[in-house]
């Protein structure tokens, strides 16, 4: 097999091989522990070497796009909650970011702050759980890697609280409005926030010693899994997974919304597009993302948050007649709404654009010629989150 071969077309033929091979038909997942969700993977081995593969997704679908067409547009963010479930506050942003667009709705400074805040905080959190769950796709390699995923569980909770503290949730939130935000910070936050950054900054050193810095973890994740940047953009792929193959993108500096256009956005790359690069970025996304929040949390304006009428019915906020696309950077790439409104309270039509649905689309490309292990691997270094593929 040739890298020429799986990159012009991503379903080979599997008579292109070696027609005397007995292959095996391999159905990886729904349901298994490594495909990060309810997600299926037809691998066709050679013995361990992977020949083709099939990814098959919709095993998930709850049909939340058809939701939004039958409920009033203030009812929408618990919905989409559930999309990226481990970044649901990305997921209402970029919705009601949609919804402002068409309504010409301002949102007041520190509505915008308070959102980046959140944005960056639930990025540190979502990095946080890929690099614990990759290390326990990698196994007995780790010593099993349950130190590195109880590690970053252990960090991860600190956030979790925070959000618990302003929301009252630890999961789903609900906390982005039309014209704002739901919840103001309370007394006291802004410290407990700067702690929970500190103790997470210092405990940083311990994720690369474990990770990036550990001989075995690069013997399994160096030169595998390789996505070159041009496939990347032709695929549509984004995010840490798009910056890790070199292409240097990122839409909190290319396309600044909310409140980025007031700080300095260092957008990590790495260069090799392999999976120990995507591990790479994430671990020093973390670092950036650190950073941000506090940025935000110093300079945080004072002022209301939410520019929005107050609404007794849902059936009174009515957005004009128009469609319009918004795109924000959440910790898996571009997240997208596309909005098509009629004039009444209920969205015409709405597309949501998933990144890790575009990620997920590399993987024919990338698994042939690779070993069973190495896609467990590939599939981890991705980081999708199938409740946004499905969607």
């Amino acid at each position: 097999m040739t890298a020429l071969l799986r990159r012009v077309d991503p379903y080979l033929k599997i008579e292109a091989y070696d027609p005397e091979a007995e292959l095996m038909l391999l159905h990886f997942g729904p349901q298994h522990p490594s495909t990060h969700g309810v997600f299926r993977m037809d691998l066709y081995l050679d013995g361990e070497l992977i020949v083709k593969a099939v990814p098959h997704c919709g095993y998930l679908h709850r049909a939340v796009e058809k939701l939004c067409e039958k409920l009033a547009y203030v009812q929408l963010t618990p919905i989409v909650d559930k999309n990226d479930y481990v970044a649901p506050m990305t997921n209402e942003l970029a919705l009601v970011m949609a919804f402002e667009a068409l309504l010409k709705q301002d949102v007041p400074r520190r509505a915008r702050w308070l959102r980046s805040l959140f944005a960056e905080l639930q990025r540190v959190a979502s990095h946080l759980l890929a690099i614990g769950t990759l290390a326990i796709d990698l196994g007995g390699a780790l010593g099993g890697g349950t130190t590195v995923f109880m590690h970053c569980f252990r960090e991860r909770e600190l956030i979790l609280d925070l959000f618990e503290a302003v929301t009252g949730s630890r999961f789903h939130y609900n906390t982005h409005t039309i014209g704002g935000n739901r919840h103001d910070l309370p007394e006291g936050w802004a410290k407990q926030a700067k702690d929970a950054i500190r103790v997470i900054r210092e405990r940083l050193p311990e994720y690369g010693a474990l990770t990036i810095e550990n001989r075995i973890f690069q013997q399994r994740m160096q030169k595998v899994g390789v996505l070159d940047g041009e496939l990347a953009l032709e695929l549509g792929v984004t995010g840490p997974n798009l910056r890790a193959s070199g292409v240097d993108h990122d839409l909190r500096r290319d396309a600044p919304y909310a409140a980025y256009d007031e700080v300095k956005v260092n957008v990590v790359t790495a260069q090799t597009g392999d999976c120990f690069a995507r591990a790479i970025v994430r671990v020093k996304e973390i670092e950036e993302s650190l950073r941000l929040a506090e940025c935000f949390l110093d300079g945080l304006p004072e002022g209301p948050i939410n520019g929005g009428k107050p609404t007794k019915m849902a059936v009174q906020t009515k957005v004009p007649v128009g469609q319009t696309y918004v795109g924000i950077e959440t910790p898996r790439g571009e997240l997208g709404t596309w909005l098509v409104a009629d004039g009444t309270h209920t969205p015409y039509r709405l597309k949501i654009r998933p990144a890790s649905l575009h990620s997920l689309s590399a993987l024919p490309y990338v698994l042939p010629g690779h070993t069973v292990s190495d896609a467990i691997a590939i599939l981890g270094s991705l980081d999708p989150i199938m409740g946004e593929v499905d969607r």
